[in-house]
């Protein structure tokens, strides 16, 4: 079937400045984009359903009964039953938000003739930019789960120092690593192709560093972080995703942030993540043009 992931109008303002240049399905959070979990789990290469400025690069691609999978909303086996069991006409939904449905595009704007059935299970959802941290963990776990399963993980040097779980550590082809450390006391480590962790650096998991990305000598990763593919890190990252194709190759601090594609942080830069008077941190909404309370003590560069 024709798979097609929608952007929430509302979620899609609540994720700007990340939004401006891809649409929700292209978030990473966790190892891969949203898109790529479900081309996963769904086993085919979903399009999308987005802004009309965006839709030029992010295809949509149309026929007669498609499945329709809000874009906020990250797979597990319980969300890939129930959709496996919609038919043409029926909707999945939660507490009056639209998760799923077989039909139209003209759907989208009136559901209300589709036959609803609410899920009672709780979903994975990425509604505010700081979810994408905030969660990274668990969809990190989740994601290590799906690509390791009935794999086997390339050798990993001797001179590598592991603590934990050994079978928490996944090396796809190419990947090298000397004389560092790897805790997965806390959660799994996966290291992508061809990516490199040098010298001295030291890593708590849940930790994943994509295809072709490396790890400067002595870096520090204090788990919950995501480093996506084409980049080079360095210094002190605690609980950051960053997408893509970015640098962060010198020494300086960054926590609880999200960085984007095509960034490049210089020597020494820090930002920090808690206020000096340990209150919560606002962050600009650009749906409601003006800074709203996050509801986190630490909260970082977006």
């Amino acid at each position: 079937m024709n798979v097609i992931l929608f952007d929430n109008q509302t979620v899609w303002k609540n994720l700007l400045p990340l939004t401006y240049t891809r649409p929700v399905a292209e978030i990473r959070v966790g190892i891969l984009t949203i898109k790529q979990k479900w081309d996963q789990w769904l086993k085919t290469s979903c399009s999308y359903y987005t802004q009309q400025y965006l839709s030029k690069k992010f295809k949509l691609k149309k026929e007669e009964n498609s499945l329709f999978i809000s874009s906020q909303i990250c797979p597990d086996k319980n969300i890939i039953e129930a959709i496996h069991n919609l038919k043409p006409g029926q909707a999945l939904i939660k507490n009056t938000k639209l998760i799923a449905f077989i039909g139209e595009e003209n759907n989208l704007q009136d559901f209300h003739s589709l036959n609803k059935i609410e899920i009672l299970f709780p979903v994975f959802e990425i509604n505010n930019v700081y979810d994408i941290f905030k969660k990274n963990g668990e969809a990190l776990c989740s994601d290590f789960e799906m690509l390791t399963a009935n794999r086997r993980s390339q050798a990993i040097s001797s001179s590598v120092v592991i603590i934990g779980n050994k079978n928490n550590i996944f090396f796809e082809e190419g990947a090298r690593a000397e004389a560092c450390i790897l805790n997965t006391t806390d959660g799994p480590i996966y290291i992508g192709k061809d990516s490199e962790i040098m010298e001295g650096t030291a890593i708590r998991g849940p930790f994943a560093l994509c295809d072709h990305s490396t790890l400067k000598l002595n870096t520090k990763i204090y788990g919950a972080t995501t480093i996506g593919p084409q980049c080079k890190v360095g210094g002190e990252v605690n609980n950051c995703v960053i997408f893509g194709y970015t640098n962060k190759a010198h020494d300086g601090f960054i926590g609880n942030s999200v960085i984007g594609e095509w960034c490049n942080l210089g020597a020494d830069t820090n930002s920090s993540n808690l206020k000096n008077n340990y209150s919560n941190v606002k962050l600009f909404n650009y749906a409601q043009n003006k800074p709203v309370d996050s509801g986190l003590q630490f909260c970082g560069l977006i």
